[in-house]
């Protein structure tokens, strides 16, 4: 195991506990801790609890218009999607988090896909956000009305002196996928490219496991050749 696949299974242990026991431990949290803690329950039970855009998202203006914000991030909230400490949710809008609950082993451990999607993104913002002092700039591409408010966006951080997109860093290590229209049509190109190195490489969740696609999301397809 290697020391990523280490820090990601310490991560995904403790992520297990959280999710598995959150209305215990949410009684003795503070309101942000509870938040969390309801997200990532739903998630892990196979349960994404934040929508889809409401609109067409300008995903073209990443190239044309590029406009960073830092953000600072609380804690994950599913596969693709965290609390900011302003209060919004930020969704990645690039990766799609997986959302299987069937059995399988990872890191040594006996899990589900969608804990390990929803612990891969933890790992991701507690390695990002020390290296960025704990925020991320990010580029948003849309928002949806109500509450609370969901951003989309795509983030980066700085890694051993490069510019790394949060997504594609995800997408390539194998814990999520590229986002995906309803047509299959992935929403940013080169993060289906990044999928396919991952498959090929049998990265993370693709070691074992085979998928499906419908409709944006990721499921477990034939266990019993797993």
């Amino acid at each position: 195991m290697n020391p990523g696949e280490r820090r990601l299974a310490q991560i995904l242990f403790c992520t297990i506990a959280c999710a598995t026991n959150g209305v215990a431990l949410a009684a003795a949290e503070d309101a942000v801790s509870r938040f969390v803690s309801y997200y990532q329950k739903a998630y892990a039970e196979g349960r994404d609890l934040i929508p889809a855009p409401q609109r067409p998202l300008d995903t073209s203006s990443i190239a044309e218009r590029l406009d960073l914000q830092s953000i600072t991030p609380e804690g994950a909230l599913s596969g693709s999607a965290f609390l900011a400490a302003d209060g919004t949710i930020i969704k990645l809008a690039g990766v799609q988090g997986c959302l299987s609950t069937e059995k399988m082993e990872f890191a040594g451990l006996q899990t589900t896909c969608s804990m390990v999607s929803l612990a891969g993104l933890a790992a991701k913002l507690s390695e990002g956000a020390t290296a960025a002092g704990n925020a991320f700039p990010c580029h948003f591409l849309g928002q949806n009305a109500g509450a609370p408010t969901i951003r989309f966006a795509e983030c980066f951080f700085m890694k051993d002196g490069e510019t790394q997109s949060l997504s594609e860093v995800l997408i390539s290590t194998g814990v999520a996928f590229a986002a995906r229209d309803r047509t299959g049509r992935a929403l940013f190109p080169e993060f289906a490219v990044a999928e396919t190195r991952a498959q090929k490489a049998k990265a993370g969740i693709w070691a074992k496991a085979h998928f499906t696609h419908p409709y944006g999301e990721r499921y477990r397809a034939n266990p019993s050749t797993n």
